[in-house]
């Protein structure tokens, strides 16, 4: 149930001040998530320094390390929904931002026009930049009223793991640049009035003129389609895990899932961004005909796009248990595994990128014989020690039959490990 604070209570109005926290509008959500995250974190450290423990399991490692992994797990589920609220919330918003800033744009490029006109004149391209402007203007504002709830006219660049798509925000840029030049040769055409311009309007679309341009817009976009593909088999056949973002960010264009920055999608953007910068600054000069990509510029795009697409290949790779062995404490005598013992099972992949957060590492599993055990979360000042990417310690329950037994972790992403055979003794 939504928590429902104020820290000035409700206007006259009846609409909510700034303090807010219930789900009913925009900032509450917001403020609602962020003060459940700083709740949790709290929390979490007062555990990790053997605080607020009940007296009933303080006398038992086990009981409380059962207990307090359970109460982190509840309050991680409730940080969870409010980061859902939150997001759902920014998406509802997005849309009028992006709003904004289309139409800053047209009002950005009629100010550069008025001011360049100064002691040049008005002239029939700066007419029909304008007019080619406001049309794509207009259809981007279409698409935003259209896909309110999903980020307005960015919805088609989100991923289906609600991330910003670095290859589907090139290729939009590219397309969206493209239609805005065949719309501005389009509209100094209609206006034409003697043979000749037409002649030269229509022989500034020719192929040999754009040639550059257009192979770079089909490769971008070809690039769009195959990274989605690779992507979707990649996780069919569990080579690569995925977990969806609470919503997308900006920064997604430059970083991995985990947020950390990867080289493949920066040297993409920074490439494709100054390609399509010496583009506009083409039209601009030569507003009768396609921009004249250089073929050089072309094919260090070329060469981008296929770094961007090897490392989609590269990336992720299956998770693999390449151990168990029984957890010891010190001053512990050394024996074999037997029920009620912890394991602790040595491998790598087991937390995939963007899945820190405790909601996701309270999804992990492992199935010991037919039996699947949650993995406790074993907090520390500032995070968990327990489970980490490489080793997760979880305890044999009395369900497990002695003898050979296999050990499988399945990760947050739904996705499992080969099998590991262990010694169950009684």
């Amino acid at each position: 149930m939504a928590v429902q604070e104020a820290r000035g209570g409700t206007g006259p109005d009846g609409a909510h001040e700034g303090g807010c926290t219930c789900g009913g509008c925009p900032h509450g959500a917001r403020e609602g998530h962020r003060r459940a995250v700083a709740a949790f974190l709290r929390r979490r450290d007062e555990f990790a320094a053997g605080q607020g423990l009940p007296p009933a399991v303080a006398h038992s490692a086990s009981a409380s390390r059962q207990w307090v992994s359970e109460e982190l797990t509840q309050r991680a589920e409730a940080v969870a929904e409010r980061g859902r609220e939150e997001g759902e919330a920014w998406l509802a918003r997005l849309w009028l931002r992006t709003l904004c800033v289309v139409w800053g744009a047209v009002a950005a490029l009629l100010l550069a026009e008025a001011l360049t006109a100064i002691g040049a004149g008005w002239t029939g391209a700066r007419t029909a930049a304008l007019l080619a402007a406001l049309v794509v203007a207009g259809a981007l504002t279409a698409g935003c009223l259209l896909h309110r709830a999903r980020g307005g006219a960015l919805a088609p660049v989100i991923g289906e793991d609600n991330r910003m798509s670095t290859s589907r925000s090139v290729a939009a840029c590219w397309v969206l640049f493209v239609l805005y030049a065949v719309l501005m040769l389009a509209v100094r055409l209609a206006a034409a009035s003697g043979h000749a311009e037409r002649d030269v309007l229509i022989s500034g679309l020719g192929l040999a003129r754009g040639a550059g341009a257009v192979t770079v817009l089909a490769v971008v976009c070809g690039i769009a389609v195959l990274v989605r593909r690779v992507v979707g088999l990649r996780i069919v056949s569990q080579r690569l895990q995925k977990v969806p973002a609470h919503r997308p960010r900006a920064a997604d264009l430059l970083t991995d899932d985990s947020g950390r920055g990867a080289f493949a999608d920066i040297q993409y953007v920074a490439i494709s961004a100054v390609a399509l910068l010496f583009a506009a600054v083409r039209l601009a000069r030569r507003p009768d005909r396609l921009p004249d990509l250089p073929w050089g510029l072309g094919v260090i795009v070329l060469i981008s796009a296929a770094t961007y697409l090897a490392g989609k290949y590269a990336e992720g790779g299956r998770p693999a248990v390449l151990s168990v062995v029984r957890a010891r404490e010190p001053g512990d005598l050394d024996g074999p595994i037997r029920t009620g013992d912890d394991i602790e099972i040595r491998g790598t992949g087991f937390v995939p990128p963007g899945a820190q957060s405790a909601d996701r590492l309270s999804r992990m599993v492992v199935r010991i014989g037919a039996v699947d055990v949650h993995v406790p979360l074993v907090p520390v000042a500032g995070g968990f020690r327990n489970p980490t990417d490489t080793v997760l310690t979880v305890p044999v329950p009395a369900e497990v039959e002695p003898g050979s037994v296999e050990v499988q972790v399945v990760t947050a992403a739904g996705v499992a490990t080969n099998r590991c055979v262990v010694q169950v003794t009684e």
